[in-house]
């Protein structure tokens, strides 16, 4: 008797956890009210110079990411829909767990409960749901590379690597930005492999002729398209576009009817 009743309340939480998790899912997409984008900055190496760069960071610096956001709603009609709130957190002292690094589905699926309960430990959410919460791993631009970044749609959560430079700011708001759009169910549109952006869901410009070079990057290709072998990063979200899919998978367009 005691196992059943220990077993059902195990799966009436798992129920109401599920339940809460796909209501917020929902709800990031309606654009009936403000989303709350919480950026809570890390060291993510230990280094003075993330440390440095972190005491000085304020709200201004991710500004660009609200207007990007409202720029490529309007774009799509929607106007009168509310858009994107950036908020900065306290920083946090310990990093959340980083992605393993083979894509074992079971791998995966475990990571992603270690960093969700991460969060609900370390980042609890005050006020009304849904918000997205994201952890900000700055590193010493000496470093000249860091990890990709990553984020999860359940939960709404990102753990994002980017680089504590002042010149990089905007670059790191792009990726910011790709990370956001993650949480609200944006796939990637780029060649994992190479990190090309895949034709025509990666490309800003899609119709343009000649094709290449491009002059911007969809948001979530990552990059704008300089020839079939090359791509940069865009230096800021003003060269920078959301594609047609990447507008259907936030409800930024109706889905397409299959």
């Amino acid at each position: 008797m005691f196992k059943t009743i220990r077993v059902s309340i195990l799966l009436l939480i798992l129920a109401l956890v599920a339940t809460s998790t796909y209501r917020s899912r929902t709800k990031s997409v309606e654009w009936q009210f403000t989303l709350p984008i919480n950026i809570y900055p890390i060291n993510g190496d230990g280094s003075a110079a993330a440390d440095k760069y972190i005491r000085q960071l304020n709200v201004e610096e991710f500004r660009p990411i609200e207007e990007f956001i409202q720029r490529e709603k309007d774009s799509y009609g929607k106007q009168a829909s509310a858009g994107v709130e950036i908020r900065l957190k306290s920083s946090l002292a310990e990093a959340p767990p980083a992605p393993p690094p083979e894509q074992n589905a079971l791998d995966v699926m475990w990571w992603s409960l270690k960093f969700r309960w991460w969060a609900y430990r370390h980042a609890k959410i005050v006020g009304p749901d849904p918000q997205v919460r994201l952890f900000v791993l700055y590193f010493d631009p000496k470093n000249k590379s860091v990890h990709h970044s990553t984020a999860l749609q359940q939960g709404l959560i990102g753990r994002v690597n980017v680089f504590a430079d002042a010149e990089l700011s905007q670059t790191n708001n792009v990726i910011i930005a790709h990370e956001f759009l993650h949480t609200l169910g944006a796939s990637d549109k780029y060649d994992l492999a190479t990190d090309q952006p895949q034709f025509p869901d990666g490309y800003a410009e899609p119709d343009r002729s000649p094709l290449l070079p491009q002059r911007f990057a969809e948001i979530m290709g990552g990059r704008i398209v300089i020839s079939q072998s090359d791509a940069v990063i865009p230096k800021s979200l003003k060269l920078v576009t959301i594609g047609q899919k990447t507008a259907r998978e936030i409800n930024f367009l109706p889905k397409a009817k299959e």
